[in-house]
């Protein structure tokens, strides 16, 4: 089959790069995209912004670059398409939860049809022709708390809740998006789709359960659901559940406990860490006692000891001070806004969400982050007693190093588009 892919070179605030580039479930997107489309496809053509699709006389599959999709959501696409055998663009219901409450708001890509939005992802049988029908696949929402707060901090609500598909598909808009398609489609989902088929599937329970027992170990801390790369170093006091998933070259300290992540090659997590449904990207350093709770780190970052992240998305090659805090609750109870692909505020359709941090930013220590706050790329922020508290955005114009002598000491690598010239270094 013909894979044709459509660039979207839309930059995502506060990245300021497309979204094929940045990571989801560690991974650059459109090394995800090939890996899931991989066993459907032998050939590839990448098409720029408005060009026409090429006249090819054979099955292809069209899609976006700025779609993230999993293996369960392609291969029930392409099972109803192909059964189907005629032209189909995929859609969604504005009665699926999962659409209605995650993928919808902040939302750019979508065109409305009626009671259905479609979506950029197309499959021809016979080639690329007009008057693809819109194809709804269910995905299997499930809803699944995690969070409960204290009624006389939001009388109207107690338990937090998702919309957790068991198979994923959603554009990349927003920095937002990418929380839910790594935390809420990824990790929430894995785990999802793990207790599915611990009720579906007898003999996969037993085989867990006699791996178990072999090992010495209680379920959750089995290899059937810790999966632990090469040349690791994991202290015997670290506590580790599953569903994980640990790269090669990893070293983990004593009284580390890290519950349903994916930990990449070369991570150095120290004492005392806790990390839970979090994503850690390559590379990346996290000395003692930091923690993360529902946040993607990509590649590279060094998160300092005593920094508490919650819902939060952070840029590779970043660095975030000792003690700094993002907070992720309005305390009084006001709705929450966040950037959508084209910068604008809008409601995020979240009660709880923490911010997020750009690629090549360095944060002093002792931070107190805003919920929904962004700070965007190669922004320097030293810790003083005039900024201690970010209650607002803070991008590149605003970032501290310009005041230094030595700015040229920090190289402006994301600049937006347009800018790139402006800048002499």
């Amino acid at each position: 089959m013909l894979k044709i892919i459509l660039q979207s070179r839309r930059p995502i605030v506060p990245f300021n790069e497309p979204a094929r580039d940045l990571r989801v479930q560690n991974k650059p997107l459109w090394l995800l995209q090939r890996d899931v489309l991989a066993p459907y496809t032998t050939r590839e053509i990448e098409l720029p912004p408005g060009a026409p699709l090429p006249q090819v006389h054979e099955p292809c599959i069209v899609y976006r670059d700025n779609l993230f999709f999993d293996d369960d959501y392609i291969r029930a696409f392409l099972e109803a398409a192909q059964k189907a055998n005629r032209p189909v663009r995929a859609a969604f219901s504005i009665t699926d939860p999962a659409f209605r409450e995650h993928i919808l708001p902040l939302s750019l890509s979508y065109t409305p049809a009626g009671e259905l939005y479609l979506a950029d992802l197309w499959y021809y049988p016979r080639g690329p022709e007009p008057g693809a029908e819109p194809l709804v696949i269910d995905l299997l929402s499930r809803e699944i708390g995690y969070y409960h707060i204290p009624l006389y901090m939001a009388a109207s609500q107690g338990d937090l809740v998702y919309q957790v598909p068991l198979r994923s598909l959603i554009a990349i808009d927003s920095w937002v998006h990418i929380f839910i398609a790594d935390e809420v489609f990824g990790l929430f989902g894995r785990g999802a789709r793990f207790e599915e088929r611990l009720n579906r599937d007898p003999f996969f329970k037993l085989k867990l359960f006699g791996k178990a027992l072999y090992e010495g170990r209680q379920v959750l801390k089995c290899s059937g659901v810790v999966q632990i790369g090469r040349n690791c170093v994991i202290d015997p006091d670290a506590i580790i559940h599953g569903p994980t998933t640990i790269g090669d070259n990893v070293t983990i300290g004593a009284n580390a406990v890290i519950e349903n992540c994916i930990i990449g090659d070369n991570v150095n997590i120290s004492q005392g860490c806790q990390l839970m449904l979090s994503v850690i990207g390559d590379g990346t350093f996290l000395p003692f006692r930091a923690s993360t709770f529902m946040t993607t780190v990509m590649d590279n970052c060094l998160i300092a000891q005593n920094t508490c992240l919650q819902m939060c998305v952070i840029g590779r090659n970043t660095f975030i001070g000792a003690g700094s805090t993002w907070t992720d609750f309005n305390l009084l109870s006001a709705p929450i806004k966040a950037r959508d692909g084209a910068g604008q505020l809008r409601l995020s359709n979240r009660p709880v969400l923490g911010g997020c941090v750009g690629h090549n930013c360095r944060i002093g220590s002792g931070m107190i982050v805003y919920p929904a706050r962004i700070i965007e790329s190669d922004v320097v922020l030293f810790a003083s007693k005039e900024r201690r508290v970010i209650d607002r955005d803070i991008y590149y114009e605003d970032s501290d190093h310009h005041r230094l002598k030595q700015a040229n000491l920090h190289k402006r690598l994301y600049p937006r588009p347009g800018e790139e010239a402006s800048e002499s270094w």
